[in-house]
């Protein structure tokens, strides 16, 4: 809400042509329209320490019908500001409700990206480190008012090949991997949570800080635990399968091969009934 001497400065100005406003001649529907690439800082909800501040990357669209020249920048930035505070998968339909109703439009699109970050023990010594995990929300609100949210994490892992282990007489080559878990979902979960499922799933997970002993553990942790990217993928999405929140999921997994000059690479996605 402005403040009363700011609502007096508005009402001040002179009135000046509303050019997005304006019709246009050709006719023809624009299905996303807004701005995009916004670097902003916001508050997230945070499962340990009740909210964490971040700075994200967000887009914003909403529909733009034939008849209109173009649509108000300026009114997606203001209701970022207004929201800032505030972000969360609680709250993602009420800023798509406010995009939409503010912009006059049928469908509204919110797309967020940010670095979410987690106090981490290592698994010996204790010693503490802050993980960053890449977290991302997409939400969109339909011109009959259904609400679609998709959820994403980008984890880091280590893996040790199977096939390393079995054919050499010594070792096995491992690799540091990367996940990346989609979902759709019925009700509200802690993003902590899904990464905790997905370190759970590789061949030991990775962590800020080690100290010798702790590299030590995580050594011997992988190579009694070899997967390929295929393990891993399988592994997230029996775990999925098991919970009822989640009525959609993709996940992918890249190994960066440690001894090829490629990726290894594996996808699920499924849609649970």
């Amino acid at each position: 809400m402005q403040k009363p001497e700011a609502l007096a400065r508005t009402m001040d100005l002179p009135d000046i042509a509303d050019v997005q406003s304006m019709p246009d001649h050709r006719n023809i529907d624009i299905d996303k329209v807004g701005v995009k690439n916004i670097s902003y800082p916001i508050v997230v909800l945070d499962k340990f320490n009740g909210t964490q501040n971040t700075v994200a990357r967000i887009n914003v669209y909403v529909n733009l019908p034939f008849r209109h020249k173009g649509t108000h920048m300026s009114r997606f930035i203001e209701i970022l500001s207004e929201f800032r505070r505030n972000i969360s998968i609680k709250n993602i339909q009420s800023i798509l409700e406010e995009t939409r109703r503010r912009l006059h439009a049928q469908s509204a699109h919110i797309e967020l990206s940010f670095p979410y970050f987690i106090e981490k023990e290592a698994p010996v010594t204790h010693a503490q480190g802050l993980m960053e995990y890449i977290c991302s929300m997409k939400g969109s609100l339909a011109e009959n008012g259904h609400i679609d949210l998709v959820v994403g994490i980008k984890v880091p892992i280590t893996t040790l090949c199977p096939c390393s282990k079995e054919i050499s007489q010594v070792g096995a080559h491992n690799q540091r991997g990367e996940v990346r878990v989609q979902v759709r979902f019925k009700k509200f979960f802690w993003i902590e949570d899904l990464i905790r499922l997905v370190e759970e799933s590789a061949s030991c997970e990775v962590y800020a800080l080690l100290k010798r002993q702790d590299e030590k553990f995580v050594t011997e942790r992988a190579y009694s635990n070899p997967m390929f990217v295929e393990d891993v993928v399988r592994e997230i999405a029996q775990k999925l399968d098991a919970n009822d929140n989640f009525i959609w999921y993709a996940v992918e997994s890249e190994n960066f091969e440690s001894i090829h000059n490629h990726s290894a690479y594996a996808f699920i996605e499924s849609h649970k009934a």
